[in-house]
Formats: structure tokens, sequence, C-alpha cells
């Protein structure tokens, strides 16, 4: 059975490329932004990781970040990050203190491939942790 990957952007182009790419292994859920990501999840639907941008309306990637990882329900989802930010990396120490389910930072532009192998890597590290 396919693992689910929820998408969270509000970039269609980004959102349309992401899906494509990651579907051919995995089943993909996208969202525009953090608040419609959590009405889909708060319907009681799960995922195996979540990819998400952090600058977005509404429910940005950090406030995202903050409630996934405060939540019982949510805090063990691996998370990737995906920012056009340049200076993410900053926040990666401080981050990967604060919201232990991030997984990776990864910058935009990105390598498809690479992507494609740190979404697997934040599933294996989840299937570890469970097991």
């Amino acid at each position: 059975m396919k693992k689910t990957v929820l998408i969270i952007d509000d970039s269609a182009p980004i959102r349309f490329l992401l899906e494509a790419m990651l579907s051919k292994e995995y089943n993909v859920v996208s969202a525009s932004d953090g608040f419609v990501a959590l009405t889909w999840l708060a319907k009681g639907n799960s995922v195996d990781c979540i990819v998400t941008d952090l600058q977005m309306p509404n429910i940005n990637g950090w406030e995202l970040l903050e409630y996934l990882s405060g939540s019982g329900l949510y805090q063990n989802i691996p998370v990737v990050v995906l920012s056009s930010q340049p200076d993410v990396e900053v926040h990666n120490e401080e981050a990967g203190h604060k919201y232990h389910n991030v997984h990776a930072f990864v910058q935009k532009p990105f390598d498809p491939m690479r992507l494609m192998e740190t979404v697997g890597q934040a599933i294996n590290r989840q299937l570890v942790a469970i097991a």
C-alpha cells in the first residue's frame, strides 16, 4: 500500500510539480496553506509525511510546525520544509530543537531527485520510530 504525502504550498505550479513528482511513489494530497491542511487533517485523514512551504497566507509554515509539534495527534508526522528563504539553514538548529518532527529543510529551487530521497528518508524515519 502506498504511503501518503501531504504537500502544502500556496504556489499552484509548485504543488503541481510536487504532485507529479511524488505521485509516482506515493498517494499525494495537496493544500494551498496551513489552514486548508489542518482542516483536512482534522477530518480524520492521516499522512505519512508532510512537505510544506514556510511563506503562506492564513497559517504559515512556522505556525503550522508549531501546531503540529504541540499536537498529540500530529507530532510524529515527519515534515520536510521547502523554502525560498536563503537563511532557512539559520533556523535549522533552532527549529530542530523546537520542532522535533522536522526531518529536513530544502531550499528552493530544489533538486527533484534529492527531494524524493529526502521524503523517502523522512517516511522511513517515521516507520523506524514507530516500530
